[in-house]
């Protein structure tokens, strides 16, 4: 007498649920992946392409294209209608230089300055023989415990801790069989062992459990927004990380947010003066250009690092009296007067 009532409260349950609106967390996974509502600033007109462009070719010219990226620049297509993006494959960072075009002064204000083609050297891909034989590209997975490893550490540590991984276990089917106490003492000098190890056997795992095997190339094949779906279904993989992943191991156009760029952004106007990264994360990802999001993503934060006006210590980004040794950004500040106080969100 009981069970037809029971159904149709089961039932009635079921469509109540279903119209129910998205949990939290599912409404924040539209945020992330979506692009069609979600700028956190849409009245906010910076940056401009042309602004992007001529920053870019600004700290090409003050620091030469970062050596540490360089593997995986060339990896990248190169635009077709960007002579300085063509020719940063194979620089040398103490002779590439930027020349002015004619009617150019040298104060690098103009987008449309060019690498001097005679300073430019080639060379050969890391892997890539002479005759053009290759050996296969770093793996997916690989460049998402390399991302995970990177987090709250220095880049010297975290390369220290993911070969010390690698030797300790060298292949992923060890890593998931390991205990986590081995593991942790392998990347210990990453520092937070025991959350990074958490995370990654819970990748691995994950995998596992729906692939049948420790592989993430068939990411190769999706969309931007269908990658970012499958990363951000692992607990522990956040926007940057994400977008690492998305940017030197699958080579989309996604604009990662570190400290350095983030202070950058607030400290040029890119962003208001109260904001936090992953609005910033959103706002740099509609407003730059794909075709100059990897280089001018590697150069703010090489020059976030090696500046002395951007990483005084303090916190204070002033200009100059003299002209002399200045910061390059500084001429693109609003405010002539401009101080930032950094903090690390």
């Amino acid at each position: 007498m009981q069970k037809p009532q029971k159904r149709k409260q089961l039932k009635h349950q079921l469509q109540s649920s279903s119209n129910k609106p998205p949990t939290k967390s599912a409404k924040t996974e539209n945020i992330i992946n979506g692009r069609s509502t979600e700028e956190p600033y849409p009245g906010h007109p910076r940056p401009t392409p042309e602004e992007c462009r001529a920053i870019r070719d600004d700290l090409l010219a003050l620091h030469g294209f970062p050596q540490e990226f360089a593997k995986y620049r060339k990896l990248r297509p190169s635009p077709p209608d960007d002579n300085s993006s063509l020719l940063l494959d194979g620089l040398d960072r103490n002779t590439a230089k930027l020349e002015p075009l004619d009617g150019v002064d040298g104060g690098g204000s103009s987008s449309e300055n060019v690498l001097n083609r005679n300073t430019v050297k080639s060379e050969p891909l890391d892997g890539v023989d002479g005759d053009g034989s290759s050996c296969p590209k770093e793996s997916v997975l690989d460049g998402l415990v390399s991302t995970i490893l990177s987090q709250n550490t220095t880049d010297v540590n975290s390369q220290r801790a993911f070969a010390s991984l690698k030797s300790a276990f060298p292949t992923w089917e060890d890593v998931l069989a390991a205990e986590s106490r081995s593991i942790e003492n392998a990347i210990r000098c990453g520092g937070l062992a025991a959350t990074k190890v958490s995370c990654i056997k819970n990748i691995l795992s994950s995998l596992l459990e729906k692939n049948g095997k420790l592989c993430l190339e068939y990411l190769r094949q999706l969309s931007i927004d269908e990658i970012k779906a499958e990363l951000f279904h692992f607990k522990g993989v956040g926007p940057k990380t994400v977008a690492c992943v998305l940017m030197f191991h699958l080579q989309q156009d996604d604009f990662p947010v570190d400290t350095h760029v983030f202070q950058i952004a607030k400290a040029i106007g890119w962003v208001p003066a109260v904001t936090d990264r992953k609005k910033t994360y959103f706002h740099l990802n509609r407003r730059i250009p794909n075709d100059l999001k990897f280089d001018l993503n590697c150069l703010l934060f090489t020059h976030g690092k090696l500046c002395q006006k951007c990483t005084e210590k303090g916190g204070n980004l002033q200009r100059a009296e003299s002209h002399e040794n200045s910061c390059p950004l500084l001429k693109y500040c609003e405010n002539s007067d401009l101080r930032l106080i950094k903090k690390i969100d």
